[in-house]
């Protein structure tokens, strides 16, 4: 549901601009966060008329669910006497990064879907043949009044009826999240709500993309972010090379650098400078660690969904996992080597940037995450309007080998071709997969030993990073805007020897 902008995805965006708006208004005399946030709900929806929900309480219900979510908080338990406001304390400040877990379910919200069942339509025609009733192997198939019936007590799910059925009136019903899950770990609670298991979740947030009632939702840093720019403090904006485009057709890498500039960022770079290390360092790791054996194959290790999926799910082919930093890490790293007092604002597509944001070894490097959705937002809380806005020049730092990390594919290409310019000598097997059901055969191949001597890049959203959870557009619009910025880029390849970004 990319690209479309539904009900939901206006209400999410309307809660992250009155949230942006109440972080401004922080520092007014008497400021109450704990009034302005129950406000909200109620400034939203005023009456029946405004909400697509059938029910104007449980329409506000969800909005402070959002809210709190937004703030970085976790949601209030369903079975305590718990206010929405509790832990609002924690919060206003410009420092919190999030509660664990990142991915929730908004009970509120959860339309209970059924999930992994077959179910005969209104299409049936009651036909001679009866081939479901004939291939059923439970017997679960009778005939009533001329229509099929599957008996759910007997049913196995092995769905045979629905592959025989000429009309295609037997649909499986599957709750959307749970289809969209590479690693199945969305279940049911004891209510019929979704449950997500938090020990499994890598945080790639299909789920969130796929749910047509908005009843998942990561959590945001988008309130003391907020507080940290109205604070005047030293912040730089490093931007994921799938933000071309994500703004409008019409709106130019210089007028997002300008915008950026004028709600109080100091500086802009492009993640694609930490990408174009990484694709050095892989290449390196790659000739001189798997083509002399000392490891059977090399994990790319700049998506964090796929690297998770390899060290929770698969954790003998963890070893070789690169080392080498995210381009999200490195960019921040080699900015605050010669910024030290800057504190660094990651703004890309992803959600499971945010846990990687969070853990121990990278929260001194990068303070802040952002998605595309939060910051276009972000610019409606701060009155911004994008076209009024342009600066002097675009971003020119990066070459085209790291601006192709958008796209699934390009990190694998990326490497490639460094590899064939570093060590013209030397041959490349190269594998790649997109969404966590392709990332999880290729492991399974690569864990029985059938892909010794591969280059194995992995993307968790299908379709690489212009799919993640934070993005605005289609995909394949999306993809079509990175690969034209790709083509444009005046370097193709980094340098063999480059070690650090060369900051202005």
């Amino acid at each position: 549901m990319r690209g479309i902008e539904t009900p939901v995805k206006k209400n999410r965006r309307e809660v992250f601009k009155q949230v942006v708006q109440t972080a401004i208004k922080a520092d007014e005399k008497d400021f109450d966060l704990s009034k302005e946030v129950i406000e909200i709900p109620y400034r939203m929806i005023k009456d029946e008329n405004d909400t697509y929900l059938h029910s104007i309480f449980r329409a506000r219900a969800i909005i402070s669910s959002r809210i709190r979510l937004a703030l970085g908080l976790s949601l209030t338990p369903t079975d305590q006497p718990v206010p929405i406001t509790e832990g609002l304390d924690k919060t206003n400040n410009d420092e919190k990064y999030y509660e664990p877990p990142l991915m929730q379910v908004i009970p509120a919200a959860c339309e209970k879907c059924r999930d992994n069942m077959y179910e005969v339509s209104n299409m049936c025609r009651g036909c001679l043949a009866h081939p479901c009733e004939s291939v059923c192997p439970k017997g679960a198939i009778s005939i009533y009044d001329g229509k099929s019936h599957i008996d759910q007590e007997k049913c196995i799910k092995c769905g045979r009826c629905k592959s025989v059925c000429p009309y295609d009136a037997i649909s499986k019903l599957e709750r959307p999240c749970s289809k969209a899950c590479g690693i199945k770990c969305i279940g049911t609670d004891d209510f019929g709500n979704a449950l997500i298991d938090s020990e499994k979740c890598v945080g790639c947030g299909m789920c969130e993309v796929s749910c047509p009632f908005g009843a998942i939702s990561d959590k945001s840093q988008i309130y003391q972010l907020t507080r940290a720019l109205c604070k005047k403090e030293n912040l730089i904006a490093i931007l994921a090379p799938a933000y071309v485009g994500q703004f409008g057709e019409n709106i130019k890498t210089r007028h997002l650098v300008a915008a950026l500039e004028q709600i109080g960022f100091n500086k802009v770079y492009e993640v694609a400078l930490g990408a174009d290390i990484g694709a050095i360092t892989e290449a390196h790791h790659y000739v001189k660690e798997v083509k002399t054996g000392k490891l059977p194959f090399l994990l790319t290790s700049c998506c964090p969904a796929w690297s998770m999926l390899a060290k929770i799910h698969f954790p003998d082919t963890a070893k070789s996992v690169s080392s080498a930093l995210t381009p999200m890490v490195a960019t921040a790293r080699s900015i605050k080597k010669e910024k030290p007092d800057s504190r660094i604002v990651f703004i890309g597509p992803c959600a499971s940037k945010k846990l990687e944001a969070a853990r121990r070894t990278v929260r001194s490097d990068v303070d802040f995450v952002i998605t595309f959705e939060e910051l276009r937002a972000m610019f409606d809380g701060f009155g911004i309007d994008l076209e009024s806005y342009e600066a002097e020049s675009s971003l020119h730092d990066a070459t085209a080998a790291g601006r192709g990390y958008a796209v699934a594919g390009g990190v694998a290409q990326a490497i490639e071709d460094c590899i064939k310019e570093y060590y013209p000598d030397e041959t490349v097997d190269i594998r790649h997969a997109e969404g966590l059901d392709e990332c999880k055969k290729l492991l399974t191949l690569a864990k029985a030993g059938k892909l010794n001597g591969c280059m194995i890049e992995g993307m968790g959203c299908p379709g690489g990073c212009v799919a993640g959870a934070g993005t605005l557009l289609p995909i394949e619009k999306a993809r079509t805007n990175v690969k034209t910025h790709v083509s444009h880029s005046s370097k193709l390849l980094p340098p063999k020897e480059l070690e650090e970004i060369e900051l202005d």
